[in-house]
């Protein structure tokens, strides 16, 4: 059983291979330990989508190549206390709530315009991009120098073990 990735693609500047991109999401999850049942939605938009969701969540001006929206909480138990998940008598449902992880947005206007920048492909900006937001879901951060050394080590190693592209 693999974790779920509902990905979309609601942009047109550049022609995205979501099947390949799900699987390295998937892969870099897994490797993080992340375990199914668990979704996460990885959404490649436009520029104006994302200079507004950056503006609304991080108070910054213009657009963004990507943002994570980590949902921290654990599904709540539901039913009747004290016996909590249960729906009543007689009931022996087995159905497992998925732990939802979060949302994943980029862009790849931006990647495109970053990937010229950093010297590298359209495709691996994107790769990077995609393990990066994982990271982030997953509480990574690069605030700090020494944070973000440790982040960038395992980008580097979760892009040469999962990151099966073309390139």
């Amino acid at each position: 059983m693999t974790v779920d990735i509902y990905a979309a693609d609601e942009q047109t500047d550049h022609e995205i291979d979501l099947a390949r991109w799900v699987a390295l999401a998937q892969g870099a999850l897994e490797a993080e330990g992340v375990v199914a049942p668990a979704e996460v939605s990885l959404i490649f938009c436009t520029e104006e989508t994302i200079a507004d969701l950056n503006e609304q969540f991080m108070g910054k001006t213009g657009p963004t190549d990507v943002l994570s929206f980590p949902i921290e909480a654990e599904p709540e138990m539901s039913g009747r206390v004290p016996d909590a998940s249960s729906t009543g008598p007689g009931s022996h449902s087995s159905e497992v709530i998925p732990r939802l992880v979060g949302d994943i947005l980029i862009c790849p206007k931006v990647a495109a315009r970053n990937a010229v920048e950093h010297v590298v492909t359209f495709d691996d900006e994107v790769a990077l991009l995609v393990v990066h937001g994982v990271l982030h879901l997953l509480g990574w951060d690069h605030m700090i120098d020494a944070e973000a050394e440790l982040m960038e080590s395992r980008e580097r190693e979760l892009l040469a073990a999962y990151n099966r592209g073309t390139n």
